[in-house]
């Protein structure tokens, strides 16, 4: 079903495997009597998306899906990355080149609605940009050393110039700071850094396209794979969310923390 003659919709592709080395069988992990996967479909259900669906290579998967009234396609089981995996997908349901697909990931039950919305609305606003994603300020220290925080530095126009595991921008005193009073009490670079938030926007097309360009050093060095896009000469445009998203699951202790969140009443 292709969206391109509605300027407005577009559809969500949500990868899911089983192979996880931190949390075996992650996307079939329990939430209140649902998978993990389907309970993150129902939170893209709240956008804007003309259509919502899974991408697998597990057969466990798609019933589950099936089970639960979840659209899934079932995909081949030896792409080297989540974004080939989306590339067939794109392919199964016949969407235009021009038609927008946000890569939400199958590890966000707690995902913001308006987030996905505003990745896709911002793909549509940006010709110059391939690609969109999102990120959000950074207030804490720990945080901004985290090698487990993605950071990534924009252009005046707020397209990235750069994603990293380490801290940047890192201003030119920042050794020296940590070893000040104010520094032991968290201090951070202005303006503040900003945290990466692994939610994508693409054009059908160019997802089509980005398996076949050549990876690059620095996204083997970063492990990252949007840097393979920067590195070959295109643009990703940054939404710049007010709020942080809600928890993703890689841990045991994550997975309790969101189960802990569906037994809470709100």
């Amino acid at each position: 079903m292709s969206t391109s003659g509605h300027p407005d919709r577009y559809t969500v592709l949500i990868p899911a495997r089983l192979a996880s080395t931190r949390l075996p069988r992650k996307p079939l992990a329990d939430l209140a009597g649902k998978p993990m996967v389907v309970r993150v479909a129902e939170r893209c259900r709240l956008s804007e998306a003309a259509r919502i669906v899974v991408a697998t290579d597990s057969t466990e998967i798609a019933q589950a899906c099936g089970t639960h009234g979840v659209d899934c396609v079932l995909t081949r089981g030896d792409h080297p990355t989540g974004s080939d995996r989306l590339a067939e997908a794109c392919l199964q349901l016949g969407l235009d080149g021009r038609d927008r697909v946000v890569n939400v990931q199958g590890d966000e039950p707690l995902i913001d609605p308006g987030l996905i919305d505003a990745c896709a609305r911002l793909l549509g606003q940006r010709p110059d940009c391939v690609m969109s994603t999102a990120a959000h300020a950074i207030d804490t220290l720990d945080e901004f050393l985290n090698p487990n925080v993605v950071k990534v530095v924009t252009d005046a126009a707020g397209r990235a110039l750069y994603f990293s595991r380490a801290p940047i921008a890192w201003w030119r005193d920042g050794m020296a700071a940590l070893g000040t009073p104010a520094g032991a009490a968290g201090a951070l670079p202005e303006p503040a850094p900003l945290r990466h938030i692994g939610i994508y926007g693409y054009t059908a097309g160019f997802l089509r396209r980005f398996p076949t360009l050549e990876a690059c050093a620095l996204e083997r060095t970063e492990s990252l794979e949007q840097l393979r896009v920067l590195w070959h000469g295109e643009r990703i445009a940054v939404h710049v969310s007010a709020s942080r998203p809600g928890p993703g699951v890689d841990t045991p202790e994550d997975l309790e923390r969101v189960r802990l969140h569906y037994r809470t009443p709100t």
